[in-house]
């Protein structure tokens, strides 16, 4: 378990807010570090591992013209994996991972090529990621770094979002609840 996992879930469960988790090159490797947190259950809805480009589209609702002409190596794809998600399972935040963990270039993309994302409260009703955000990765190692990375990457992403929303009273509030500093 991961310190950045920690207050991920840290953050939710103050906030009331709920997580959801669309993987593709991580296959379940982000699920498993927001799980690996003790209470974790009080703000993970779940997660889809789509490692299959059509099950993007599928179970995601990624636009299957955007998988057509670009592949799953995309930032639009990712921020459509994360709103699908978040909308699928009913989350107030979804997140996403797609990319090139190697050892062989995908959709003309060359390994380390990563795409990372949120969709969260303050984006458009309608499950798009109009307010999202999306990170491009270019990432080196071997296949085990890149996808460890990616993990990394991501949590980091929405810990960045979630702290930067959380006012300094709200901050305070919380930290006296939980007997912090």
């Amino acid at each position: 378990m991961s310190s950045t996992a920690a207050e991920v879930v840290r953050l939710l469960t103050v906030r009331g807010e709920t997580l959801a988790v669309a993987e593709s090159l991580t296959g379940g490797l982000v699920a498993a570090e927001i799980t690996a947190v003790p209470g974790a259950s009080k703000a993970f809805r779940g997660s889809v591992t789509a490692y299959a480009t059509e099950l993007k589209q599928a179970l995601l609702g990624v636009d299957g013209a955007v998988l057509a002409a670009r592949g799953a190596v995309d930032p639009q794809v990712a921020a459509q994996m994360a709103a699908g998600v978040r909308k699928t399972l009913g989350a107030d935040w979804g997140v996403a991972t797609t990319g090139v963990a190697g050892p062989d270039p995908q959709d003309g993309q060359p390994v380390g090529t990563v795409y990372v994302a949120f969709d969260g409260p303050l984006t458009t009703g309608d499950g798009s990621a109009g307010g999202g955000k999306v990170e491009a990765l270019r990432l080196n190692g071997d296949r085990a770094e890149i996808r460890m990375e990616s993990v990394r990457s991501v949590l980091a992403l929405l810990l960045r979002e979630l702290a930067g929303e959380q006012t300094g009273n709200e901050r305070a509030q919380d930290t006296e609840r939980n007997g912090g500093f």
